[in-house]
């Protein structure tokens, strides 16, 4: 029996090969910006990149490049990162940073400290997010202890935060797309309806991440959706969840609860045409590559039935 193996050049050009790209080719991804978080795939961008050009996807969401979240790292390493992706025509579609995701600072002296390295964060993400020619930042609403229950209270001042965020962003032609992710004082949709509500500038919409309102208690879709203006919903994350004898855990797409194929078609039947992410936080023992090439495959059967 011959075992040698094939080069991925030769294995492309197969019967097989051929008829997968065929398919993908076919897939409605003309009308769904479809994308991945690149450090779900690899650290390295280049590696990244080759991974959406087998898909035939053309958008990446980026955060970490090179094991360093991006609003860390120099800007000719941007630059860097930047050629990589023309070079492989894929366009960045949000820019993932870690502003406001820190616990909310006091209003004192020390806390003002906290808070002016975070409008530092964000004056990075602006210049990183212009080298990579998206206008679209993922921020959050601040966090709190594991265990501790959000302190009502709070919620004016945060709201005075991201209006603030949202007004200097607005002054550098950028609109800030805000995550609503577990342990944050906006975890769901209700709670980010709430914050939209509070927030009108029209630079300000949502990272709608369904999976981490379901992770947080709140039956995502369609209730919490449902709450939701979409016409404020800048961005989307993808991927599933299940809870295990009472414990929430991320899982491959489709082995979950999350119900992708409706969010999908309710978000297109609502007139949004922003951008989806796969960002699968689920992990195998094979590595994180494999895990999101798992979920990728899901997906896109997914995507081909909406």
């Amino acid at each position: 029996m011959d075992v040698t193996p094939i080069s991925r050049r030769r294995f492309l050009e197969t019967p097989a090969a051929l008829a997968l790209a065929s398919r993908l080719s076919a897939l409605p991804l003309g009308k769904i910006k479809l994308g991945v978080t690149t450090d779900e795939i690899d650290e390295d961008p280049a590696t990244a990149a080759d991974f959406l050009r087998e898909f035939h996807l053309q958008w990446a969401e980026v955060r970490n490049l090179w094991s360093k979240y991006n609003t860390v790292q120099p800007l000719d390493r941007i630059r860097e990162a930047k050629a990589i992706f023309d070079a492989r025509r894929i366009r960045v579609s949000v820019l993932g940073t870690g502003f406001f995701k820190i616990p909310l600072p006091p209003d004192t002296p020390q806390g003002s400290a906290l808070l002016d390295n975070q409008w530092a964060l964000l004056e990075a993400a602006f210049e990183r997010a212009r080298v990579f020619g998206t206008d679209r930042i993922r921020v959050f609403a601040f966090t709190y202890n594991k265990g501790e229950t959000p302190e009502k209270a709070h919620y004016g001042r945060i709201y005075e935060l991201v209006r603030e965020a949202a007004s200097r962003a607005k002054a550098r032609g950028f609109r800030l797309a805000l995550e609503n992710v577990g342990g944050s004082y906006v975890s769901t949709g209700a709670e980010a309806a709430r914050l939209l509500k509070a927030v009108p500038n029209d630079n300000l919409g949502l990272t709608w991440d369904p999976n981490n309102a379901g992770l947080s208690g709140e039956h995502a879709f369609p209730d919490g959706y449902r709450k939701l203006d979409p016409a404020r919903i800048f961005h989307v994350h993808l991927r599933d969840y299940r809870f295990v004898d009472g414990k929430g855990e991320w899982c491959a797409v489709g082995d979950g609860e999350m119900d992708n194929l409706g969010q999908i078609r309710a978000l297109l039947k609502a007139g949004y045409r922003e951008s989806f992410t796969l960002e699968t936080h689920y992990r195998s023992p094979k590595g994180k590559a494999f895990a999101s090439r798992t979920s990728l495959n899901a997906l896109l059967k997914v995507i081909d039935k909406v």
